[in-house]
């Protein structure tokens, strides 16, 4: 057992070192008699004859490295395990600044939970095009106060280094209603922080003061002509997830090379600047703006250009339902409404407050259909309302449910909205462009992934259908290019009910 007995002394060392626990504590006692927490050494030895022994060691996603040999060469291998999660646990309370996190670090060191450290700290989180997405929570695996800092920064000096500019145009950071009480992490906290980080290096904020939905973001980015956008959301992910979205100056969400770029930027300044901390240095500072009133009136103006019959809309006796499913989007879905002149819609009451729990749902995805819907049927059925429109929590995504003849309701899928929404734009794109020559300039996509009618509408009538690879990322980066030529481009959808009406010079305008 002289393995086992060792890597006790190691743990007995690591505690006394970093966390500096008393020696003389029941808990350290055991631990020198060679008593290790079973979760802290999950080592095994199994004699095999004068000699031999073999050591599983936990490891990374469940696996186990099996050494056999004598066993100063087990005692080896785990004294070199123990040392790179070691290294890593001791950066990491250098760094972090957070008590909440930190000290649940050093209770998992505590515990000799080594499972969960291995979980925490035996890789980062992945930056790609979709920027981050993982549960808050302490650790490099997780997002929280200290990995938003170093997204930001190697984000930050990325693009100092691309656009010249920087200094001058700046940054928009938004962010959705997510909370984590135990972690000590928020939506609006992490935007602050990241707000910090551009302010520290002499670089223009612009931070929405309140809760926005995630299309306000590449909007902002495009109608003020800015570098870059942050969007700190996990969209219809659970409740413990959080997000970290970027956009490009122009508008739409980065695809490769920035993907890879950013990520080894952000592993180059991982070590938080000397501000970094200190959020309350942005308020006040002449280089942060709240593009939200303004944003808020430009955004409804704008998309009040493609309100085609207004006279009809204003004598509607329709009555629609909505629920933001506990997001964002109430307030601002009742501000369309109003621009397109018809009656504000009723909106279901348990679900029409932001609340990061998402007491009433099981999962906050409209997607998962009649699951998700269950109290606007209540309320749509209770109020005579025929049609059902429902946000995911940051608003970028709407499904829509019809009651039929029978009574029953009817939830469209992405590709049946996708077939009425491109249908109904050319029918009325074609009211104002009657000249055959224009439809020769006008385009639609979709994804690979999605429905291929919209092609054969663009057989029929005319215009150019395009598709691309899965993800607004590329129809946005796509219809941007198209737009720089000169063409139209009215409508692009995804099956995930994630339609995009009209990409404009001012970017997504009315993204769903």
């Amino acid at each position: 057992m002289g393995s086992v007995n060792k890597s006790s002394q190691k743990y007995l060392y690591w505690r006394k070192k970093v966390f500096n626990f008393s020696s003389t504590s029941s808990k350290s006692k055991s631990i020198r008699a060679g008593c290790m927490p079973s979760r802290w050494s999950r080592a095994a030895v199994t004699s095999r004859g004068p000699g031999s022994s073999r050591l599983e060691l936990a490891v990374r996603g469940g696996s186990t490295i099996s050494v056999r040999g004598d066993s100063k060469m087990a005692a080896q291998a785990h004294t070199s395990l123990d040392a790179k999660l070691e290294l890593a646990v001791s950066e990491w309370l250098k760094w972090d600044k957070n008590p909440k996190t930190s000290n649940l670090v050093k209770q998992l060191v505590a515990d000799g939970k080594i499972e969960e450290l291995q979980s925490c700290f035996s890789s980062r989180m992945e930056f790609g095009t979709a920027g981050l997405r993982a549960a808050m929570g302490p650790g490099v695996s997780q997002m929280n106060d200290l990995t938003i800092i170093q997204t930001t920064q190697g984000f930050c000096r990325y693009l100092e280094k691309n656009i010249a500019d920087l200094k001058e145009r700046g940054v928009v950071i938004g962010y959705d209603a997510r909370a984590h009480p135990s972690s000590g992490g928020s939506s609006k906290r992490f935007a602050r922080l990241a707000a910090t980080t551009f302010i520290s290096q002499g670089i223009p904020v612009y931070l929405f003061s309140s809760i926005t939905p995630t299309p306000f973001v590449p909007y902002t980015v495009s109608h003020l002509k800015l570098c870059a956008g942050i969007m700190v959301t996990a969209s219809h992910n659970p409740k413990q997830d959080n997000g970290y979205k970027v956009y490009w100056e122009n508008g739409a969400q980065i695809i490769p090379p920035h993907d890879k770029g950013i990520a080894e930027s952000i592993e180059e300044n991982l070590a938080p600047w000397p501000k970094a901390w200190d959020d309350n240095v942005i308020d006040g500072n002449s280089l942060l703006h709240d593009p939200f009133e303004s944003i808020n009136k430009d955004y409804f103006e704008e998309i009040q250009k493609y309100c085609f019959h207004r006279s009809i809309n204003k004598d509607s006796k329709l009555k629609f339902v909505h629920t933001s499913v506990h997001g964002v989007g109430h307030e601002f879905v009742q501000s369309a409404f109003k621009a397109f002149s018809f009656s504000t819609p009723l909106a279901v009451p348990e679900q029409k407050d932001p609340d990061p729990e998402f007491p009433t749902v099981k999962y906050p995805n409209p997607e998962e259909g009649k699951g998700v819907l269950k109290l606007s049927f209540s309320l749509a059925d209770k109020e005579g309302s025929n049609v059902i429109l429902a946000n995911d929590p940051d608003a970028d995504r709407l499904a829509v449910a019809e009651k039929q003849e029978s009574g029953e309701w009817k939830v469209f899928s992405g590709n049946e909205l996708g077939a009425l929404l491109g249908w109904w734009l050319f029918t009325c794109w074609k009211e104002t462009n009657p000249e055959p020559e224009a439809v020769k300039s006008m385009y639609m996509l979709a994804s690979t992934v999605s429905s291929k009618i919209l092609r054969a509408i663009a057989v029929k009538e005319g215009f150019h259908f395009e598709e691309t690879l899965t993800g607004f990322k590329w129809m946005g980066n796509r219809a941007y290019q198209l737009i720089e030529q000169g063409k139209s481009v009215q409508f692009a959808f995804e099956e995930a009910i994630a339609p995009l009406l009209r990409y404009t010079s001012s970017g997504c305008a009315s993204r769903i």
